[in-house]
């Protein structure tokens, strides 16, 4: 929905020109800068006019102007948390979730950030004090980070933001919150924490009782989702998450559209052109010949995305393509399906650790979710204006995944077996029966892409990245390297590929471009 740049403590006021660059660097995320400017505080956002568009101006100030908020996604539930405000006596002037984010947590304290419901960041600054709370929703859905310098709190959407400070960047957790005064680090602790999902709840081991739960949660966490009077994007590949949540949105929104990226003749838009078909959805195609991406594609996916994995950033590279398309479509909010692939076995990781690991290998990866698969998606849309939605990440399909046991989710030589059979009577047995591919693999871009790995390091260090963590190889390499011993890779120290590994990295690809390129000739004779 928006992206967020804060600037706190004495002086900040003669830092306009940093201010301005901070929020030159976010400014993709929404439609609009607002500010608010003071001697010792700088708020702005850029904002994407998507709830109450014309009066949820930022930075948002309480009544008694006491208080500001600057807000980066949105609370769903928001109409459910403002009726409880006014039951209890308190009044809006708006129909926003900014407002609402702002006196739930007046009323309620950190207690208000378990009763949303949402993907969210904010910054709310006591505007006399200049102290301000932080908080982030439970995944990491989107983005905050800071830093300090030169006596002065920085508060960011994005890396980028902060890497002209030249000093080290730091990322609020997931799920984390807490306070800082104006140019103090800020003492963050967990209101939610990730690795204790479902913890205190009873295993779902009935396969029907998991799969009516399950049905009914995601249905919902669509719901919430499609709740506005805006045309609805879904993000299609044809695979079983991105086609199941284009089925339940077309149930549920009445004005959808699906977006597929692709080389023609790649298992993702064959995928998904069968199916708009057969459900009779628009259908944008775009169409990417592997051809056409080269180094100026991966430069700028990694500028954007600011990833630390390898394969995060090739999917990046797609995802830009994507994201550019529906932007170009005048479509603001998409969902995606993204998550379900951590949350029900989707990765032969799951399928290879020891029994006893298999559930701290789930949560390890929810955990990590916000700086790969997330960031990916954060930075692709929110860079070109289109805010992506996550059903399957919403927190109470989080805890639902974590009570469902490992063998209801890889069962029958199928990974997310669980979710199959949940939606049985919903998919086309062509979706149900197909398995998992990475997105670049299944696009046909991804050996393309590859080519231009060794590049990686240095474009990613050109660009500052280094002040908030170094690039590194895929955690599922790592993983490998140490026999699936969950309890190594993960206190294994992160480094790059050596040269020796991307020299063998390298030799690959060439080997698949150079075939490919005797094949198309070939395939232009036969045709």
């Amino acid at each position: 929905m928006c992206g967020i740049a804060v600037v706190l403590g004495a002086g900040a006021g003669t830092q306009q020109a940093l201010f301005d660059g901070m929020l030159d660097s976010i400014s993709p995320r929404g439609e609009v800068d607002e500010v608010l400017r003071a001697d010792d505080a700088l708020l702005g956002t850029a904002r994407l006019r998507i709830v109450d568009r014309e009066h949820a101006v930022q930075p948002w100030t309480s009544g008694d102007g006491r208080w500001a908020l600057c807000f980066n996604g949105e609370v769903f539930n928001h109409g459910e948390l403002r009726a409880r405000l006014h039951a209890e006596g308190r009044t809006t002037r708006s129909e926003s979730d900014t407002e609402v984010v702002l006196e739930t947590v007046l009323a309620w304290g950190e207690e208000a950030l378990l009763a949303m419901r949402g993907e969210f960041a904010f910054a709310l600054v006591e505007r006399d004090t200049r102290r301000v709370f932080l908080a982030r929703d439970p995944v990491g859905v989107k983005p905050l980070y800071w830093a300090v310098a030169d006596g002065r709190l920085h508060v960011a959407s994005e890396v980028k933001a902060l890497v002209p400070l030249g000093v080290a960047v730091h990322e609020v957790p997931p799920g984390h919150c807490g306070w800082a005064g104006p140019g103090t680090q800020p003492l963050l602790h967990p209101y939610l924490d990730l690795y204790r999902l479902g913890e205190d709840q009873p295993e779902l081991t009935d396969v029907e009782q998991a799969a009516e739960a399950l049905r009914t949660t995601l249905t919902d966490a669509v719901r919430i989702r499609v709740d506005t009077d805006l045309r609805v994007g879904v993000v299609l590949s044809g695979g079983l998450d991105s086609s199941l949540t284009l089925l339940l949105v077309q149930r549920l929104h009445p004005d959808c559209v699906a977006f597929t990226v692709g080389a023609e003749g790649s298992e993702d838009l064959a995928y998904a052109r069968r199916l708009t078909a057969d459900l009779g959805v628009e259908h944008v195609v775009v169409p990417v010949r592997p051809r056409e991406l080269g180094l100026r594609d991966v430069r700028e996916a990694i500028r954007v995305s600011e990833l630390t994995e390898y394969g995060d950033i090739i999917n990046a590279v797609v995802s830009q393509r994507l994201f550019a398309a529906v932007h170009r479509a005048g479509v603001k909010v998409v969902l995606t399906g993204d998550g379900s692939d951590e949350l029900f076995g989707g990765y032969a990781m799951y399928r290879r650790v020891p029994g006893q690991d298999a559930r701290r290998l789930f949560l390890h990866k929810i955990g990590h979710l916000s700086r790969t698969e997330l960031q990916r998606v954060d930075r692709t849309s929110m860079g070109h204006g289109v805010e992506a939605r996550v059903p399957f990440l919403d927190v109470e399909m989080l805890d639902l995944a974590m009570r469902i046991p490992q063998e209801l989710k890889h069962r029958d030589g199928y990974e997310k077996w669980i979710v199959r059979h949940a939606f049985a009577d919903l998919l086309p047995g062509y979706v149900a029966a197909r398995h998992k591919n990475p997105m670049s693999h299944s696009s046909g871009l991804h050996e393309r892409i590859r080519l231009f790995r060794p590049l990686f390091p240095r474009i990613y260090d050109g660009y500052g990245y280094r002040c908030a963590a170094p690039l590194q190889r895929d955690f599922s390499e790592v993983l490998k390297d140490h026999d699936y011993d969950l309890d190594a890779a993960a206190a294994s120290t992160p480094r790059d590929l050596t040269v020796a590994e991307h020299a063998r990295d390298l030799a690959g690809a060439l080997r698949w471009n150079l075939a490919a390129l005797v094949r198309r000739p070939a395939d232009r004779a036969g045709g």
